[in-house]
């Protein structure tokens, strides 16, 4: 990343809201908060770069009450952080770093929204992605299901735990019985729903519907109950939220050698950008462990900074990059004549 003198920034707040509300076991989405930080040479003010920090209340480890006030302070000095580098100093502030490093990015490549340049952004090549299902009531969730199956998907992601666990089982039974694991892959999501005590059985029973794998069965920080799950599931377990706020090199290394997960999950705003990202892949590859990345909910300027970074990576396991149309106010790519869209589970930057 070049230097570029005379850095300004400023910031607006975006508020997205939900086109139904979107559940998970750690409650009810109806709308969820964005900044969108702007970057720019103060000798040139028409070119400029975006990044968006985005926060999900429940979950970012850097949300507090002047987590605004901060954001303030940032762009206020924002001639501060103009390096990888620098931006180190935000650590436990990864969604701010996260937008600071996307804002860069745009900038240093002429203001376009092109963040990497790559087949994704120059020649319309894919990204394959997971479909979403968010939970409610039963026919809601097979609803959502179908949906997604004649849209072209061929792997799914379930949120579970917040309903009864018996109707889920019935509604994977459901799935399985019409589709086979060839004609669909499911993943699932626990958001940490599950004790200790329970998991390993409940694991076994999810077992049975020929899974792909189970994100973050038990909540994060209880490391010895997630390494004896990981070393007796029978499902494959993927880590989410135990790797948030782990932010040195030495305790991600720790973490991931005392699990062994078979997978984790990558979301850049909360885990320190894509440089954050970056070192987390590169120890998992040294332990063999597999991974992918997902977004955190953002609006099309964080996902689209996300995706341009996941197509560099090369990973062929479906991403979860689908979230773009969730929201009814969702903000178009600047100074660019392309969108995100989806088609046949597979996630374009493609042409208006």
């Amino acid at each position: 990343m070049k230097f570029i003198i005379m850095l300004k920034g400023s910031w607006e707040k975006l508020t997205l809201q939900f086109k139904q509300p979107s559940g998970t076991s750690r409650g009810v989405l109806t709308e969820k908060d964005s900044w969108l930080i702007k970057i720019w040479d103060d000798k040139n003010p028409d070119i400029y770069g975006i990044g968006e920090a985005s926060i999900i209340k429940t979950l970012s480890p850097d949300w507090n009450l002047s987590y605004e006030s901060k954001i303030n302070t940032v762009c206020q000095n924002i001639s501060e952080y103009d390096s990888i580098r620098k931006l180190e100093t935000l650590n436990t502030y990864p969604s701010i770093q996260f937008a600071i490093e996307t804002a860069l990015l745009d900038l240093q490549n002429g203001g376009k929204s092109i963040i990497f340049k790559s087949g994704f952004t120059n020649q319309n090549e894919p990204i394959l992605i997971n479909g979403l299902i968010w939970m409610g009531t039963k026919n809601f969730m097979l609803s959502q299901i179908k949906e997604k199956i004649e849209a072209g998907f061929s792997c799914i992601k379930l949120k579970i735990g917040a309903i009864d666990f018996e109707t889920e089982l019935e509604i994977l039974k459901y799935i399985r019985t019409t589709f086979s694991e060839k004609d669909i892959e499911i993943r699932v999501d626990a958001n940490g729903a599950f004790t200790p005590n329970n998991a390993l059985h409940q694991l076994e029973q999810l077992s049975k519907f020929s899974l792909h794998s189970i994100e973050q069965p038990i909540k994060q920080g209880q490391i010895e109950e997630m390494y004896q799950l990981c070393r007796k599931t029978p499902l494959p377990i993927a880590l989410d939220e135990e790797l948030i706020g782990v932010f040195d090199k030495d305790s991600k290394t720790n973490l991931l050698s005392h699990i062994q997960p078979q997978y984790i999950i990558l979301k850049p705003s909360l885990i320190g950008g894509f440089k954050g990202t970056d070192e987390w892949v590169e120890l998992a590859k040294q332990q063999k462990i597999n991974w992918w990345i997902t977004s955190a909910l953002e609006s099309n300027i964080g996902l689209n900074a996300i995706a341009q970074y996941t197509f560099t990576k090369n990973n062929p396991l479906p991403q979860g990059l689908g979230t773009g149309q969730l929201f009814t106010n969702n903000t178009n790519l600047h100074h660019c004549n392309k969108s995100l869209q989806i088609k046949n589970g597979m996630l374009y930057l493609a042409g208006f």
